[in-house]
């Protein structure tokens, strides 16, 4: 590893003076961690979700040109936004010149300027929680109520279409109970089905979205409280289930769409999932109601090809001893360096590792609290 060094706020003016007119170039906490990079990939985003009611939702932006990690981003370029980014980052995203924050509890997408996190407005939809892009709209996935156990609260979710030119949702489609990833196919939206809130009838569907109608037209029957959702490149979505924190443990399962079945369902526990051409990478922390706790750390490779585990710890020098709770996993889709987050207590300040292909550790890195989604910046968008 790099020696790291803490950059004073006074050496802000150098470093920005020194930056190209392109670079992403904000703030006060900035250090430099590693050996520049130069591929078409010139940085990444890591929104940290910030504990719950704590307001503490934050950006951080890592540059490969010059090396240099950047700490609360968003703040330093907004200083006027009231409550800053807010409360509970669920997911974020780029499209076009823009980048969005699902900003969960403060009931809000966030639309920043890509290049420079300067706020464009927001999004208000209640308990939203993740994004993607289809045809110049975004649909995110909205849980309708507010957060609550209390079966009363409870309601069907829906997925609010957003005009991005205008910034407004437009329409939306009544989904399951609390859905919450969702996939974009050819002329269909796919959306996991939680039920979350309603731990005695789990969802265990996925509802199928036909953009056209913007009307659900099907229900796949997958396994209990589904969350994250992806389709690989022979058209099989690959669906994670955070089982019911019993006897059903964490699974993902393989549906093919052109068959219209499932294909395979693996005993492999999602925390949080990549995937990066025929490789899913899923990091685990598993929480189990009867071990009263979390289970054993995982980091596993699952080929989409073959439906298999290929490689049950891909971190192979031992430093994976040094992560706490698994929470958030990447790959540079160029360099293909795996970048995994610890949240620590899910109190304190997390911290981001970055590995190699070979899962030898090349650097780490101090983060916001409870480090969790990536998006990477590049000529590539």
């Amino acid at each position: 590893m790099k020696t790291r060094i803490l950059l004073p706020l006074l050496a802000l003016a150098a470093l920005l003076a020194a930056c190209r007119d392109d670079d992403v170039a904000f703030v006060p906490e900035v250090e430099f961690i590693s050996e520049p990079e130069y591929t078409s990939v010139s940085g990444f985003y890591l929104l940290n979700e910030g504990n719950m009611y704590s307001n503490k939702a934050s950006i951080d932006f890592y540059n490969y040109a010059n090396a240099h990690y950047y700490r609360n981003a968003y703040v330093a370029q907004n200083r006027g936004v009231v409550m800053q980014l807010g409360d509970v980052g669920n997911d974020i995203a780029i499209y076009g010149n823009r980048l969005y924050a699902v900003i969960n509890c403060s009931n809000k997408v966030e639309v920043m300027d890509r290049r420079t996190l300067k706020r464009i407005g927001q999004v208000d939809i209640p308990n939203c929680r993740y994004i993607k892009f289809a045809g110049g709209y975004a649909y995110v996935t909205s849980y309708a109520g507010p957060v609550s156990l209390d079966e009363k609260d409870v309601q069907q979710g829906y997925v609010a279409r957003i005009d991005t030119a205008t910034l407004q949702v437009v329409a939306r489609c009544i989904v399951g109970r609390q859905p919450d990833g969702l996939e974009i196919v050819d002329d269909k939206i796919y959306v996991a089905n939680s039920g979350g809130y309603t731990p005695n009838r789990y969802e265990r569907t996925v509802s199928v979205v036909d953009i056209a109608s913007f009307t659900e037209v099907e229900r796949i029957d997958i396994a209990p409280n589904l969350q994250y959702i992806a389709c690989d490149r022979r058209g099989v979505l690959w669906v994670t289930s955070r089982g019911d924190y019993y006897d059903k443990s964490s699974t993902i399962t393989a549906y093919d769409l052109r068959r219209r079945r499932i294909m395979a369902t693996l005993p492999c526990p999602v925390g949080s999932m990549w995937m990066d051409g025929d490789s899913i990478y899923a990091i685990s922390n598993e929480y189990s109601l009867t071990d009263d706790g979390y289970r054993q750390s995982s980091y596993r490779i699952i080929n989409t090809a073959t439906m298999t585990v290929v490689n049950d710890r891909f971190i192979t020098d031992g430093t994976d001893a040094m992560i706490e709770h698994p929470y958030g996993v990447a790959v540079n889709p160029i360099t293909k360096d795996i970048l995994i987050t610890d949240a620590k207590n899910y109190i304190v300040p997390g911290r981001l590792y970055c590995f190699d292909r070979s899962g030898h550790l090349k650097w780490d890195v101090l983060t916001g609290d409870i480090p969790a989604h990536f998006v990477f910046l590049g000529d590539q968008e």
